[in-house]
C-alpha cells in the first residue's frame, strides 16, 4: 500500500532529516539574507527535478518589508561566497531577493496544493551550555548573535523531505504541487512578497505549520490553529540636539528621554474590551556618553490585535503616544513601517480530511482538531489569498516538548518531530482533493 510505503520512506529518510536540520542550524541567516539556505534548498530541488524559481521570480521586490541595509546585504553575499555558494547563485538572489519556489506537475488531473516553509533565523546569541542539545551535540550556531530560535531550520528540513517524497512517489500522485521556501517570516516581512508575485493565485489547498508553539507530545499534530493576531512592526527614530550635559544642558533636546518615555507609555496603552491586544518595545538604543545629551533614540516596536478593530486601535494609540512624546521633549520623530501580519482563519472543513488521512500513518499517534495560540504569522497573507479565490487553507502544529521558550537562547525541539510533520504533509498530499 502507498500508505505503508510512504511511512517506510519517511523512516528511512529520518537520518537525512536530522543531518539537514543540524547543518541548517549551524548556518542561521536573518530575513532576506538567507543566501546559503536558499542555495542549499534550490540545489536540492533542482537535482530532484523540480522547476525552481529564485530571486525576483520568487519574491516581488517592492512588496518586501524591512529589507536590510545595503551594507548588510553586501556583507551576507560576501560571506556566502566565502562559504562556497557559487557566484551565479548569488547573482540570482542579489540585493536580498532570497527565497525559493519549486513546482511539480504530475501531468494528471488533480488539485493544486501549496506548502509553505519559512527559512529565517533570529538575532539571538545561542547558549553555550551542555544542557543545550545543539551545543552538547556540536551543531550550535556558527554565526555569533544569530540563531535558529524558532524552529525554522526544522521547517526547511520538512520542506526538503516533502520534495524528496514527491519526486519518489510521483507515479502515485495527481495534480500539481508548489513548495514555497519563504524568507523573512520573522517580523512579518516575506510572505506578502511571494503572494504579490502570484504564486498562490491558482491554489486549491494551502498548508503550513509550526514545530512547537504549544508543548505537545511528539507524534501529536493539530489540524488547525486559532488565535493568531494581526500585527504591525515599526522602527521609530527620535532626533534631538546633543549638548554638553554639564555646561549647556539647556541647549540639548534629549532624544534618549523621549525614546525611554515612549517605551514606558506604549506599554500603558489600555487593553480593548472586544478581545486580545499586545504591544511590545523589543529594542531601544540611545546615547553616546554619560556627559552628552543624546541626539538620537531608536526603538523597534510591534502592536497586535485579535480583530481589525483592535489592531487599528493599538496602532492609532501607539502612533499618538510616539508623536506626543516627541512633542514633549521637542524632538522630531520618524516612524518606519517594516512588517505586518493579517488575521487568519483555518478552514474547519479540512479537519475531517486531515484526520481521515493522517490517522492511517503509523508515525502520527494523535490528531487534535485545533490548537489555541496567540502569536502572529505572515503565512496569513498566503492563507487569505487562497481563501479569497475559493481555496482552502490551514495552519497546523507539530508536537514536541519545549525545553525553553521560542525566541530564547536555549530554544530547541525534539528532532523526532521532523518525520511526524513530514508524514502529516505526505498523507494530506496523498489524500487528494477535499469535496
Amino acid at each position: 500500500m502507498v500508505i505503508d510505503a510512504m511511512d517506510s520512506f519517511i523512516q528511512e529518510l529520518e537520518p537525512q532529516l536530522t543531518s539537514w536540520r543540524r547543518e541548517l542550524h549551524q548556518q542561521p541567516e536573518l530575513g532576506f539574507l538567507e543566501y546559503q539556505t536558499s542555495y542549499k534548498v534550490g540545489r536540492e530541488l533542482e537535482k530532484l527535478g523540480f522547476i525552481t524559481h529564485m530571486g525576483k521570480e520568487a519574491v516581488k521586490s517592492e512588496s518586501r518589508y524591512g529589507v536590510p541595509e545595503p551594507h548588510d546585504i553586501q556583507k551576507a553575499e560576501k560571506h556566502a561566497l566565502e562559504d562556497g555558494v557559487p557566484p551565479k547563485w548569488i547573482d540570482r538572489m542579489a540585493g536580498g531577493h532570497t527565497g525559493v519556489v519549486a513546482q511539480w506537475d504530475t501531468g494528471k488531473n488533480g488539485p493544486h496544493l501549496a506548502f509553505r516553509f519559512d527559512m529565517d533565523a533570529l538575532p539571538i546569541l545561542e547558549a553555550s551550555d551542555q544542557a543545550h542539545m545543539p551545543y552538547e551535540q556540536e551543531f550550535r550556531s556558527k554565526q555569533e548573535g544569530v540563531m535558529h530560535a524558532c524552529g525554522h531550520d526544522g521547517h526547511t528540513t520538512i520542506g526538503l523531505g516533502l520534495a524528496r517524497l514527491i519526486a519518489h512517489f510521483q507515479e502515485h500522485l495527481v495534480g500539481r504541487f508548489t513548495l514555497l521556501f519563504q524568507p523573512a517570516e520573522e517580523g512579518g516581512r516575506g510572505a506578502k512578497a511571494m503572494v504579490d508575485q502570484g504564486w498562490l493565485d491558482e491554489v486549491d489547498q494551502f498548508y503550513s505549520g509550526h514545530i512547537g508553539i504549544n508543548s505537545l507530545p511528539a507524534g501529536t499534530i493539530a489540524a488547525t490553529t486559532q488565535g493568531f493576531l494581526a500585527s504591525s512592526k515599526w522602527n521609530v527614530t527620535f532626533r534631538g540636539q546633543s549638548s554638553h550635559a554639564g555646561m549647556k544642558p539647556e541647549d540639548g533636546r534629549n532624544a534618549l528621554l523621549a525614546a525611554a518615555t515612549a517605551a514606558t507609555q506604549l506599554h500603558a496603552i489600555p487593553r480593548h474590551s472586544e478581545g486580545v491586544s499586545r504591544v511590545n518595545v523589543g529594542k531601544l538604543v540611545a546615547g553616546s556618553g554619560r556627559n552628552i545629551i543624546s541626539d538620537r533614540g531608536y526603538m523597534e516596536i510591534e502592536t497586535r490585535g485579535e480583530s481589525e478593530v483592535i489592531h487599528q486601535f493599538m496602532q492609532k494609540e501607539a502612533e499618538r503616544i510616539i508623536h506626543s512624546t516627541a512633542s514633549m521633549y521637542d524632538v522630531s520623530v520618524e516612524i518606519e513601517f517594516v512588517g505586518e501580519t493579517e488575521r487568519m482563519r483555518c478552514d474547519d472543513s479540512l479537519i475531517p480530511f486531515i484526520e481521515e488521512h493522517c490517522q492511517e500513518s503509523s508515525l502520527i499517534h494523535q490528531i487534535d482538531p485545533v490548537a489555541y495560540v496567540s502569536g502572529s504569522e505572515d503565512a496569513s497573507f498566503m492563507m487569505n489569498a487562497v481563501q479569497e479565490k475559493g481555496g482552502k487553507a490551514t495552519y497546523m502544529l507539530f508536537g514536541t516538548s519545549l525545553p525553553s521558550n521560542h525566541h530564547s537562547p536555549t530554544f530547541d525541539f525534539e528532532e523526532k518531530v521532523l518525520p511526524v510533520a513530514l508524514a502529516a504533509y505526505a498523507h494530506v498530499l496523498r489524500g487528494g482533493n477535499v469535496q
